[in-house]
């Protein structure tokens, strides 16, 4: 009878798709339901908000220290956004698969093709789509936190973002969020068990064939 807690190599699971779409929720509940499975922590310049705690919401480097260690390759992907840099360190994601635990990413489009160039073996992408423009338009406004030309802004954004889907292995239309997180569910159970996310078997497959 097969040990059923066979290691296993984690996998990095990449959530995308515009604002509205659902990632969040979706992110959560994946985190509660999946206790193998761990958030990406970033690394970032910019200064902690108010109740932001380093090492749990971000890692806060300064500009130089950044620096170093982007020289140094210890990013899996950084990049500048709006005067600050972020970055996710490699250190941490690779322990973490090294140990059979997933990590979860919320990042655009551009981060998952960084991440594809860096670790593409590990990859897991799934891209979040909306039921329509409309209803994504009314979940913005649902949120009731952003002016009329803030949501224009993110509509625009949302069509850039919803034109890079053929880059993703999966594509989820987030009509039903219990509906969503099945096909998640399902994802994830399939490519767990790719053959080459259980080192165990070249092992077990040998003593299987091996002449009495």
């Amino acid at each position: 009878m097969l040990n059923k807690e066979r290691p296993r190599r984690g996998l990095m699971l990449i959530l995308s798709g515009p604002s509205g779409a659902g990632k969040t929720v979706l992110s959560r509940q994946l985190l509660s339901e999946y206790k193998d499975m761990e958030l990406s922590i970033s690394a970032t310049t910019r200064a902690p908000r108010p109740g932001e705690v380093d090492g749990k919401h971000y890692y806060f480097l300064d500009e130089a220290k950044f620096r170093q260690m982007a020289e140094n390759d210890e990013f899996l992907e950084w990049a500048e956004v709006f005067g600050a840099f972020y970055g996710t360190p490699r250190a941490a994601v690779e322990k973490a698969l090294e140990e059979g635990r997933d990590v979860l990413f919320d990042i655009d489009w551009q981060g998952a093709q960084q991440l594809k160039q860096a670790a593409a073996s590990d990859l897991v992408k799934v891209f979040i789509l909306p039921p329509s423009l409309e209803e994504l338009e009314a979940r913005l406004r649902k949120r009731d936190q952003d002016s009329n030309g803030v949501i224009e802004e993110r509509m625009n954004r949302a069509r850039d973002e919803i034109s890079h889907w053929g880059e993703y292995h999966y594509v989820i239309v987030n009509e039903d969020v219990d509906q969503s997180m099945n096909d998640l569910r399902a994802i994830l159970a399939a490519e767990r068990r790719l053959r080459k996310r259980q080192p165990w078997l070249n092992d077990f497959v040998r003593n299987l064939i091996q002449p009495f």
